[in-house]
């Protein structure tokens, strides 16, 4: 197993890619703190978890508070004992266009995608150094991190601002032993994605804006974060692993 023994702290973990992962770390091995701002859902993907055999625990909290990251990230480290791995997935977005964007939902989520991969990182670097440990952290990005998509102003300048702080916390962090690599799902069916496949004729089209002509399954993402999270990727920081069907590959013409 990969993460045997391992401490894995992964935000946002009570729903979509983030549940998945930390599913898939506790298969390895893992013993995973599960966070998220809703507790119940938190405590729903631990006992999913537990019955399946492996090790969780659940926290809440929200990565926009800065006390609560900090007192949050001591309660965790002292539960497991030390830290190894952090997942940064919690995320929100908007629709909406740019001329009808308030300043309060640009702001939200900012913080969420933005602030929170920040604050919750420094928690746990802060801590992997103070220990004189290892680790290696893996932020959620996404396709618009890289490229851009109508009515999504906040979402998408948080993204390549992930994009860009995965590579800076990279730099920064190397000659500690702290690797630092975000993925970049294309669309995937979680609940935040749910509504566009209700609808046949926007599922068809979610299909085909990937060169493989489907959509992502959250388990999918949460290997490759497995996989940057690992021994496998020990060479490997600062970067964003796209893992999309092919959608920023170019388009169908």
């Amino acid at each position: 197993m990969r993460f045997q023994d391992q401490a894995i702290v992964i935000t946002g973990a009570g729903s979509g890619i983030g549940r998945e992962t930390a599913i898939e770390f506790a298969k390895e091995g893992g013993v995973v703190a599960v966070s998220d701002i809703d507790a119940k859902s938190a405590e729903r993907t631990v006992e999913e978890i537990t019955k399946s055999g492996g090790r969780a625990y659940a926290f809440a909290l929200d990565t926009t508070d800065p006390k609560a990251v900090q007192a949050t990230f001591d309660t965790i480290e002292r539960r497991l004992g030390r830290l190894d791995v952090l997942v940064n997935s919690a995320g929100i977005r908007e629709i909406k266009a740019v001329v009808d964007l308030s300043h309060e939902e640009w702001s939200r989520v900012i913080n969420v995608n933005l602030t929170g991969v920040f604050l919750c990182s420094q928690a746990f670097v802060q801590r992997i150094i103070k220990a004189g440990r290892q680790g290696a952290i893996v932020n959620l990005a996404s396709t618009l991190g890289v490229t851009a998509a109508p009515n999504r102003p906040a979402y998408t300048a948080s993204k390549h601002a992930v994009v860009g702080l995965t590579k800076e916390m990279g730099l920064e962090l190397g000659t500690s032993g702290i690797r630092v690599n975000a993925v970049g799902p294309g669309v995937t069916r979680t609940a935040l994605t749910e509504r566009y496949f209700q609808d046949p004729a926007m599922a068809e089209t979610v299909k085909s804006v990937h060169a493989m002509n489907r959509w992502g399954e959250a388990r999918e993402i949460a290997r490759a974060i497995l996989f940057l999270a690992s021994d496998d990727a020990s060479f490997i920081t600062g970067t964003t692993l796209v893992v999309d069907g092919g959608w920023t590959a170019g388009k169908k013409m």
